[in-house]
């Protein structure tokens, strides 16, 4: 079982946000077509990612895509890494080098309603949001910048176990993975102790492997990368059909 370090009390996915305002509304993604999708391309020195986002996190997906389409994170750089677990980027205070020490504290101004559903969990690849802890946000409600992508690492039946007791503690009520969540957590990996309490709204479509070369790079106390890792941020309008014919990608059936 992974070291109580990380568990969600102390790992800091965390952002200061003094106040808590509405969401503006986004005019392109109230004319998307229902046969295309929003493609993101997270470019960093590394390697390009592509990431597709969720329709089952309306509030996360329109956020992100309007941030990332108006060059909110461009030039922000993955302030937070610590390998088998996360890389956590987003933060404004991140773009200057006077304001660097500051990153995981800023944002946009707002943050976002939770929006945790049963069926989206934190395989590696995935996209979810940060937060304020429970004590000080009971509502679980998101940075309306930040997030994380994750790694993670493989698990073992005995290890799950003890995660859903974890997990349904966490929850208030009893716990287990789905066989063919316990089955890809085997396999592939991710941070399945942070299920049930952080917003999992998207997942890397294509360039996986550069989340591996991200965690890999060296880090200074405080999980501070050594060297400033930069991110530009893409955004395309493609047919679901040919997202799926590149990246594989599965669209959950309407």
């Amino acid at each position: 079982m992974h070291s109580n370090k990380f568990t969600p009390v102390f790992f800091h996915l965390l952002f200061l946000a003094a106040t808590i305002l509405p969401l503006a509304g986004f005019s392109q993604e109230k004319t998307l077509s229902p046969k295309k999708d929003y493609l993101v391309t997270i470019s960093t020195s590394l390697g390009d990612m592509q990431v597709v986002l969720f329709d089952a996190t309306p509030e996360h997906k329109k956020n992100f895509v309007k941030l990332a389409a108006e060059g909110f994170y461009d030039s922000t750089t993955f302030h937070r890494i610590i390998s088998t677990f996360m890389i956590q980027g987003g933060d404004p205070l991140s773009k200057k080098a006077a304001t660097l020490s500051q990153a995981g504290t800023g944002g946009p101004g707002y943050t976002l309603p939770a929006e945790i559903q049963d069926d989206l969990y934190h395989f590696k690849g995935m996209l979810a949001a940060a937060r304020l802890g429970d004590q000080a946000n009971p509502e679980k409600r998101s940075s309306g910048s930040q997030f994380y992508l994750v790694q993670g690492k493989k698990y073992t039946d005995k290890e799950l176990d003890a995660i859903e007791s974890r997990v349904g503690a966490g929850i208030g009520k009893t716990f287990t993975f789905p066989d063919s969540v316990r089955e890809t957590y085997k396999t592939l990996g991710g941070s399945p102790w942070l299920d049930k309490q952080y917003s999992v709204f998207g997942q890397v479509v294509g360039g996986l492997d550069v989340i591996d070369k991200i965690a890999a790079v060296k880090t200074l106390p405080g999980d501070r990368p050594e060297k400033p890792l930069m991110m530009t941020m893409k955004v395309e309008v493609l047919s679901k059909k040919k997202i799926t014919k590149t990246y594989g990608y599965t669209y959950p059936a309407q």
